[in-house]
């Protein structure tokens, strides 16, 4: 990866995760997970209530690179809220467990979708 494609790839990656309120940076898509990590992080957050924006690390290689950069975190999925990294599948799967994935976003002024 040259430099300029991987500043290019940080540069997206950022815009990415500070232009969206949740950012969850998986493998697949929600409707088509690829793992079963990223399976169980797009089933929390859809528990949660959130809209949240994804991004398939599948289809773009020097993002699946870059955002480990990024977020210092070796593991993909990778969840954003407002800006801040939260962590993987498990540690959502843990917070979530406690109660805490759910405070934080409401703390973050995250809302949760209308209920249909």
């Amino acid at each position: 990866m040259s430099e300029a494609s991987h500043a290019a790839a940080q540069a997206r990656i950022d815009e990415t995760v500070k232009g969206n309120d949740v950012v969850l940076f998986m493998k697949g898509s929600p409707l088509f997970p690829q793992c079963g990590f990223s399976s169980r992080a797009v089933a929390i957050l859809e528990h949660c209530g959130v809209t949240f924006e994804s991004v398939d690390v599948l289809q773009d290689m020097e993002v699946r690179q870059g955002i480990k950069e990024y977020s210092d975190w070796p593991t993909i999925p990778q969840l954003y809220i407002k800006g801040e990294f939260v962590g993987g599948s498990d540690i959502m799967m843990e917070m979530y467990e406690a109660g805490e994935l759910q405070s934080l976003m409401q703390e973050k002024g995250v809302k949760a979708a209308a209920a249909e």
